[in-house]
C-alpha cells in the first residue's frame, strides 16, 4: 500500500472538527468526518449520524479552491475498520486512476 494507515491522524482528530489533507505522487486527498463540526464534548449517544468521508482530486490546487467536479468521495463508517477502508479506497483511487494524477 502506497499510503498507510499510520500516516493518518487517529479517530479522535476527526471528533475535533479537523480534516486531515495530503497528496501523493500528482493525487491530493482529504479525509474528514461529516459532518464536520466538532462533537468532540458532546456524548456519543447524543451526537448525530456521520460519516468519514475521503475524498481525491488531481493537483495543483488545494481543496477550497479545486472545482467540485474534479474531485471523487466516498463515505465510511466512523470506525477504525471505516478509517482502514478509507484508506484502502484512497490508494485504489491513486492506482485505477493512475494517468489522471501524473498529467
Amino acid at each position: 500500500m502506497a499510503i498507510e494507515v499510520s500516516s493518518f491522524f487517529n479517530l479522535m482528530h476527526y471528533e475535533y472538527g479537523e480534516a486531515y489533507f495530503g497528496s501523493y505522487k500528482g493525487m491530493r486527498y482529504r479525509l474528514a468526518r461529516e459532518p464536520l463540526e466538532n462533537v468532540k464534548f458532546i456524548p456519543v449517544d447524543q451526537r448525530g449520524p456521520a460519516t468519514l468521508m475521503a475524498t481525491v482530486w488531481p493537483e495543483p490546487n488545494s481543496y477550497a479552491h479545486t472545482d467540485k467536479s474534479l474531485m471523487t468521495s466516498e463515505n465510511f463508517e466512523v470506525s477504525q475498520e471505516g478509517l482502514e477502508q478509507a484508506v484502502q479506497w484512497i490508494n485504489d483511487q491513486y492506482t485505477s486512476r493512475e494517468s489522471e494524477w501524473t498529467k
